[in-house]
């Protein structure tokens, strides 16, 4: 799937294998990433210290990935490789603030 990501959903896009693939903080994807990662509160907190591990962030990813068809986990972790920590932290950041502090309108 490519296309835009919505900010105001705390979406953002990483581009894997050159095609930009959306990343969704859904409730859905943010369980299952806390059930293999732990706490998202004390994910948020390793990140912001600087602990972060690459392979939590990559699983981070790959539980938000919108849409997986034809992208594998070490696809993803690929790109992040290529990228760099400091470009991959841009989504990152994106996300955590998703976390963090929700969407930007009323609770409906």
């Amino acid at each position: 799937m490519s296309g835009g990501a919505n900010p105001h959903r705390g979406e953002a896009v990483l581009a894997i294998r050159g095609e930009a693939r959306v990343l969704r903080p859904s409730f859905a994807a943010l369980v299952a990433a806390e059930e293999e990662l732990g706490p998202l509160f004390a994910l948020v907190e390793r990140a912001a210290a600087g602990q972060l591990r690459l392979a939590e962030l990559v699983a981070l990813f790959w539980h938000c990935l919108a849409a997986r068809d034809g992208v594998t986990r070490d696809d993803l972790g690929q790109t992040v490789i290529a990228l760099g920590l400091a470009e991959a932290s841009k989504p990152l950041r994106t996300l955590l603030a998703q976390i963090l502090q929700g969407e930007a309108g009323p609770v409906q």
